[in-house]
Formats: C-alpha cells, sequence, structure tokens
C-alpha cells in the first residue's frame, strides 16, 4: 500500500472542485422544493459506488478503444478547465438536461459523479496511486453526504454572494490542476 497524505489532500482537493457540491446548493434546494425529501444517503453510496467502479472498470473500456491514459488525461484536462471556466466566468459552456424528480439519477448522476468526475478520476489515476484516490473518493463522499443533509443551512449560512464567491475560488484552483494535469501527460 502506498499511501501518501499529499495524494490524498490532491485528489480530494480535485475531486471537491470538480463536483462542486457547494456550488451545486441552489440546484439541491431546488430540487427539494419540486420534488421533496432527498435520501442523501442513498445518493451518496450510489455516487461513490459510480466513482469507484469507474476507477477500476473505466481503464478497460479505454484499452478496448485504443485509447491510452495519458490521452484521456490530456483530455481531461480540456474538460476540467472548461468546468473551471464555468466557474469563474458564471457561465454555462456544457448545457445538460435538467431533471423533474429529485430521485437519485439526478443527484447521484449526473450531479454528484457527472462526466466531469468520472474523466476526472481516470485522469489523476495517470498521476496518484489508487489507494489515495479511494480515499480522496471517501473523504468526498462523506462532504457530499454532510452537503446533501444540510444543504438548506449551508445555504442560508453562505447566502447566494458566499456560495459565488466559493464556486470561483474553487474554480481557480481547478484551472490550475488542469493546466498541471495537461502538463504533465502532454509529455510521455
Amino acid at each position: 500500500m502506498d499511501l501518501s497524505f499529499t495524494q490524498i489532500v490532491n485528489t480530494t482537493l480535485i475531486l471537491f472542485s470538480v463536483i462542486d457540491i457547494t456550488g451545486s446548493i441552489p440546484l439541491i434546494l431546488d430540487l427539494r422544493t419540486k420534488a421533496g425529501n432527498i435520501d442523501s444517503g442513498k445518493a451518496t453510496l450510489v455516487a461513490g459506488g459510480i466513482m469507484v467502479l469507474f476507477l477500476f472498470v473505466g481503464e478497460s473500456i479505454l484499452k478496448l478503444m485504443g485509447v491510452d491514459l495519458a490521452s484521456f488525461a490530456i483530455a481531461g484536462s480540456f474538460i476540467l478547465f472548461f468546468l473551471a471556466l464555468e466557474m469563474i466566468l458564471g457561465v454555462r459552456l456544457y448545457k445538460d438536461v435538467e431533471p423533474d424528480t429529485a430521485s437519485i439519477v439526478p443527484i447521484a448522476f449526473p450531479l454528484i459523479a457527472g462526466t466531469g468526475t468520472l474523466t476526472t478520476l481516470l485522469s489523476i489515476r495517470a498521476e496518484y496511486a489508487t489507494e489515495n484516490i479511494i480515499a480522496g473518493v471517501l473523504i468526498n463522499l462523506i462532504l457530499i453526504y454532510i452537503v446533501l443533509r444540510n444543504t438548506e443551512r449551508i445555504g442560508k449560512v453562505l447566502g447566494k454572494n458566499g456560495l459565488s464567491i466559493l464556486r470561483k475560488i474553487f474554480g481557480i484552483i481547478l484551472l490550475a490542476i488542469a493546466i498541471k494535469l495537461f502538463k504533465t501527460n502532454m509529455f510521455f
């Protein structure tokens, strides 16, 4: 086992930025009013299952398609770059279908374990040990659960401006991570 505190912290921060659960609080609040209660535990477990499964099976799927991990990491860095721009500039570059219910599907996938998260998992696998990524996923799942359980309280405490500032800060961090990921995998 190759546990590295630095890799765990980096993975946790990268995934936290990509998942952007705090930035999704307004959407979660809207889903709660439209569809009622969200089962925070179930949504968190399903999202975690999707992430861990993709972490292990995703690379095999890439090999079947003839794509190496470095190329996928570079492609992932572009996705992270555009996600960061969305967060920083406050615009939507990627438009997704708006869900009508607050079932597991819109919360667990694609809100938590969406394309950005899954791409990120495979991209950082090129740099970090799998056990450190899993630890980062688990820490994020705990944070996700806490946020889902306390969405209304967090929204009131941070307010609209606080949520916007937090989103922009994580956007800048994500932008730097995207550039680092691109540079690291460009020459391999």
